[in-house]
């Protein structure tokens, strides 16, 4: 590839030098300002930068990045097409990184085009665009340190007056919630949201550090309350949708959450995209655990993710909820075909470190063995493919509350094992990070029971039933 310096380069809004006149780039900043917003408009945008600006490198770069985030194989071809326009133009030092980090993404070694993300970060610290995927890299690769760390580290180099910085503080919010500090994360986040109503990715940072401290009414009440900045008009509508229904389950609303299956997360009308799939397949999942009816969705579900998945695996994270989707519509031989795919695509060498094969094999294949094994019962099985990996679950990508179907899975195979002393640890572990929180008082009570520990249990009941109906008022 070629690599330029331009003494008199564009300056894009955040002041780097940008290969292209001032319209162009201008044109690529609009573009980048709808993706910050996850604006459905930022789709013609980028169409528009691949054919009107086509020797712009960053609208290039733009575009491939565009394709590769939704983690969707189709996608991928508009990715390499975009990465072979980008390294056919001349570019600066910036531009170049850029396209170093698309070519490793679409070569699959996602942590290389982190990192390579992170050291152009360290020299363009206001490079919105590498920060932005960066982060979305560090999200898709379960990096909760660095999901914090990148922004935190890019964060003082922004003017707090730009028009920006709202977002990535808002970016910030969510690696804190990722790491840990769920506090700081909903000051962070609410202060983001606050400067920018439709930081629809702030908001969900909000969201998350109610759901890891177990604050269900002050979820339901964020949410509610801010509707109409979320609700609707963006691409991350679903997602939202989806942590308002895992709100309800706690407040045993179930009616409600699958309604909001029905109307938001998953219909007809969906556009079948994985990101808002693999919400459907856990929602249902969680639905499932919780030994609620669930109808004909999971067939249609599990319909949907076969247009999807393709025979060379791209995210493992989104095969395992496929799997998820096909053992709850009750074909398993589906879903053990699919597990036998991904098996002969790890056994290929070697398997290098940082690829999807490499997280596949360590964390994907026994994740999605484990899922067969609990709906044909055997739950031992479960149990022994489960525990040795839960520390590295976070390795195969997703948020701490998408993970949490495995841990709730893992849970309730014990119980049902009749491994009762390790059932009762892991939801101690759990109370013990959110003691209000009513699936961990209701197992906590079912473990009692069944160790013969009944007023124990009677007051474990007692408490997760005080927290629904306080949860249930929550509007």
């Amino acid at each position: 590839m070629s690599v330029i310096t331009l003494p008199n380069a564009t300056l894009d809004t955040n002041g780097n030098d940008t290969s292209g006149s001032a319209e162009a780039v201008a044109r690529f900043d609009a573009a980048f300002d709808l993706l910050l917003r996850y604006h459905p408009d930022v789709v013609g945008a980028a169409e528009g930068l691949a054919t009107t600006d086509a020797s712009l490198p960053i609208g290039q770069a733009f575009v491939a990045y565009l394709s590769l985030m939704t983690t969707d194989v189709p996608d991928l071809a508009g990715a390499r097409e975009a990465a072979a326009a980008l390294d056919a133009l001349p570019k600066n030092e910036r531009e170049a990184a850029h396209a170093a980090a698309i070519n490793a993404w679409v070569d699959g070694r996602w942590h290389a085009a982190a990192r390579t993300l992170d050291d152009l970060l360290v020299r363009w610290p206001t490079d919105t665009l590498a920060l932005l995927m960066g982060h979305l890299l560090d999200f898709f690769v379960g990096d909760s340190q660095n999901l914090r760390d990148r922004v935190g580290r890019s964060l003082p180099s922004f003017d707090p007056g730009h028009p920006r910085t709202g977002f990535v503080r808002g970016m910030h919010a969510f690696g804190l919630e990722e790491s840990g500090h769920y506090e700081r994360a909903e000051a962070v986040g609410v202060e983001a949201v606050e400067r920018n109503p439709n930081d629809v990715w702030g908001i969900h940072a909000v969201v998350h550090s109610y759901e890891m401290r177990g604050l269900v009414d002050d979820g339901i009440r964020f949410l509610r309350s801010r509707e109409a900045d979320w609700g609707s008009g963006n691409l991350f509508t679903a997602h939202n949708w989806w942590h308002l229904a895992l709100y309800l389950l706690e407040a045993g609303r179930y009616d409600e959450a699958l309604a909001i299956y029905d109307a938001e997360v998953h219909n007809d009308a969906s556009a079948g995209v994985s990101l808002e799939m693999l919400d459907a397949s856990a929602l249902l999942w969680r639905l499932t655990l919780d030994e609620v009816d669930t109808g004909d969705r999971y067939a249609k579900l599990a319909a949907a993710w076969e247009r999807q998945v393709s025979e060379e695996p791209w995210y493992v994270f989104n095969d395992f909820h496929a799997v998820v989707a096909l053992c709850g519509a009750g074909r398993v031989a589906d879903a053990r075909a699919m597990i036998e795919r991904l098996e002969r695509y790890v056994a290929d060498t070697p398997v290098q470190p940082g690829t999807n094969r490499a997280v596949a094999a360590e964390v994907g294949v026994p994740v999605s063995r484990a899922v067969v094994a609990y709906t044909e019962g055997r739950h031992d099985d479960v149990v022994a493919g489960l525990l040795p990996i839960r520390r590295v679950f976070q390795r195969f990508g997703g948020s701490h509350a998408q993970r949490d179907l495995l841990q709730r899975t893992l849970t309730e195979s014990a119980i049902r094992s009749g491994q009762l002393d390790l059932a009762h640890a892991l939801v101690d572990e759990r109370l013990s990070q959110r003691d209000t929180s009513v699936y961990g008082l209701f197992r906590r009570s079912r473990i009692l029971s069944a160790q013969g520990q009944d007023e124990r249990a009677v007051a474990a009941w007692k408490a997760a039933t005080a927290n629904r109906a306080r949860f249930s008022a929550a509007s």
